[in-house]
């Protein structure tokens, strides 16, 4: 019998190798979430790389590669176009498109929701209403500069938005129904005040708040970038740091609970974070939704709920989208930049619907 034992081939019933089995699936694992994680960066950067390519001004290829390594060697237009506009532009898609898809990533996970995102529950439309008061009534702190004045004023209200959320949803019963009626309510009473704003602006201002509520990247430089940038550089470590946490809350409260996390303290934290990151991406590209929902379902497929590679595959998964979709905005009407809200809403109305179809599907 010792003997059979010995040399049973392992896996069999009579002498299993557990350890060792686990040991492979979780290398397995672990392989293919940074397979996919190695996909989602090699494709964000052919997109980044089509995305300096593309445009009215019609540079070759060639020009640009050259522009990148020696701008010395182009012409002064051709530095213009590729450095002030080109390169801001295409930077400003990937580190809007990061921070809206870990913010829509982190919604999801502290709200138990898989249709929570800064824009289906209105922090989105909050951060604009509070650059749209700073651009109208050119509100002023100490001399402050304006790309510093109107991300704040659109942190204050999207977070005033996330509070009441949570607020509410603690009075009524934080279902999924309940968050997404909170939402869909504040939206419309947000999009109301916004018009308010809108009626009440002069001709300037105005030009500049319509512009705002269509989402644009057409106003990035190099300032902003850094500014959008410095604020996911920020946030990001923050979120890793609750990663552990996150995947507990996954397995519902009592179980995260059960572990020691404090869930409100954490909630609270994790809102306040995603108000940040939608109200300075907002402030310098207005309105661009459904980055926060669609990114974060497809770093879903990709990678599961352990929010080690969710998180991070969700800002690249809503860089890529967003990237991808400036592409299209300089595509779909040879000449004219179409606003990247339109674009990303063409592309999110239908994987939206298609989410609520399978809410409903799931629930009877």
């Amino acid at each position: 019998m010792t003997q059979a034992v010995e040399n049973a081939p392992a896996g069999r019933p009579d002498c299993p190798d557990k350890p060792a089995s686990l040991a492979i699936q979780y290398r397995r694992f672990v392989f293919w979430r940074l397979f996919w994680s190695f996909v989602l960066l090699a494709v964000l950067g052919l997109t980044v790389v089509v995305n300096i390519t593309t445009g009215p001004a019609g540079v070759p290829l060639p020009d640009i590669l050259i522009g990148l390594v020696r701008p010395d060697a182009l012409s002064k237009a051709t530095q213009v176009i590729l450095w002030d506009v080109r390169l801001p532009y295409a930077a400003m898609a990937v580190c809007v498109g990061a921070s809206l898809g870990l913010a829509g990533a982190e919604m999801q996970t502290v709200l138990n929701n898989p249709l929570a995102s800064p824009y289906t529950l209105g922090v989105t439309f909050a951060a604009t209403l509070g650059a749209s008061l700073a651009i109208v009534f050119k509100i002023e702190i100490f001399g402050v500069s304006e790309n510093y004045v109107v991300p704040a004023c659109a942190f204050v209200t999207a977070t005033m938005a996330t509070l009441l959320i949570q607020f509410l949803a603690r009075v009524f019963g934080a279902t999924v129904n309940t968050v997404i009626l909170f939402g869909i309510a504040l939206v419309f009473a947000l999009d109301a005040l916004i018009s308010l704003i809108q009626f009440v602006a002069d001709s300037d201002a105005l030009q500049q708040v319509v512009f705002w509520t269509m989402g644009s990247l057409a106003r990035a430089t190099w300032e902003k970038v850094a500014i959008v940038s410095a604020v996911f550089a920020l946030c990001l470590p923050l979120s890793i740091r609750h990663m552990w946490k996150m995947t507990a809350l996954r397995g519902g409260e009592e179980y995260a609970e059960s572990f020691g996390v404090s869930v409100q303290r954490l909630r609270l934290m994790v809102l306040l974070r995603v108000s940040l990151l939608a109200a300075v991406a907002t402030a310098f590209t207005g309105v661009i939704g459904f980055i926060g929902l669609v990114g974060p379902h497809i770093a879903r497929l990709a990678f599961g709920e352990d929010h080690r590679f969710y998180l991070p595959g969700s800002a690249l998964a809503g860089a890529l989208i967003l990237s991808g979709a400036s592409i299209a905005s300089k595509s779909i009407v040879p000449g004219i930049l179409v606003p990247d809200g339109i674009v990303t809403a063409l592309v999110g109305i239908p994987l939206f619907l298609g989410l609520l179809i399978g809410q409903r599907g799931r629930a009877r």
